[in-house]
C-alpha cells in the first residue's frame, strides 16, 4: 500500500512494528496493527517492510509466500 500523505518520522519509523506503540495522545486505542501483521507475516515465511520519507508518503510492503499446488 502507498500513501502520499506526510510521512513518519525516522525516531516513529523505527518503532511502527512494537506492541503496543502509538503516536495518539488518546489511549483508547493502541497500537497492536503493524505489530500483529508483522507476526502473523512471519509465522507463515513471509516478512513486512514499511518505507516512508517524510513530506513524500509511506510504502507498506507484504510478502507472503505462495500457497503449493492444490492447498488453498
Amino acid at each position: 500500500m502507498t500513501d502520499s500523505g506526510e510521512g513518519i518520522p525516522s525516531d516513529v519509523l523505527t518503532r511502527v512494528f512494537d506492541p503496543f506503540f502509538t503516536t495518539r495522545q488518546s489511549l483508547e486505542r493502541t497500537g497492536l496493527g503493524l505489530g500483529q501483521v508483522r507476526r502473523f507475516a512471519t509465522q507463515f515465511g513471509g516478512d513486512i517492510a514499511v518505507e516512508s520519507d517524510q513530506g513524500a508518503g509511506t510504502r507498506v510492503i507484504l510478502h507472503l509466500p505462495r500457497a503449493a499446488p492444490g492447498r488453498s
